[in-house]
């Protein structure tokens, strides 16, 4: 297999597998969104619920990009495998939120959940800058949507409590 073949196979394993953690977060969305969390009491600034899909959509699709461009610049797996393994992470933690809040309608457990989410977006975000500063970039939207849905998530979490 050619390098530049290598490569785009990669890239799409890792959009791929970003993908694959917002389908399996969708799954436990789906249940609740026009049932259970439509009934919840949100703040004001609660976006319209047509935004979150394409919102979620452009960050997973950045993630897996930026995951790619740290892949490409380790000059063996080993320099990329710990900021990919804290990467891998964060998907993990991110489709388990939607199960805890969604799945489980519990926001409080979601909000603790989120609280680690959090965290280890931000250390992925460092661990990428530190590799290419693209991918860096590329993460700090995400890092910025996850601290705005904590605020959301915490909101929820007291207007229903």
């Amino acid at each position: 297999m050619t390098e530049s073949r290598r490569s785009m196979l990669t890239l799409a394993i890792l959009l791929g597998l970003a993908y694959a953690a917002g389908a399996v977060g969708s799954v436990f969305t789906a249940r609740s969104v026009g049932t259970w969390y439509q009934d919840l009491a949100k703040p004001s600034w609660t976006p319209p619920g047509w935004v979150f899909g394409p919102v979620w959509t452009l960050l997973y699709t950045m993630m897996g990009l930026a995951a790619w461009l740290v892949w490409l610049r380790g000059t063996s797996a080993r320099t990329a495998e710990g900021p990919l393994a804290a990467w891998g992470v964060q998907l993990v933690l991110n489709a388990v939120w939607s199960a805890l809040f969604f799945g489980l309608r519990r926001p409080d457990l979601a909000l603790a959940e989120l609280a680690a989410l959090w965290c280890v977006v931000l250390a992925t975000t460092v661990l990428f800058w530190c590799r290419s500063r693209a991918a860096g970039w590329l993460m700090v939207p995400y890092v910025l949507w996850t601290t705005f849905a904590g605020a959301l998530n915490f909101a929820i979490w007291r207007l229903n409590a």
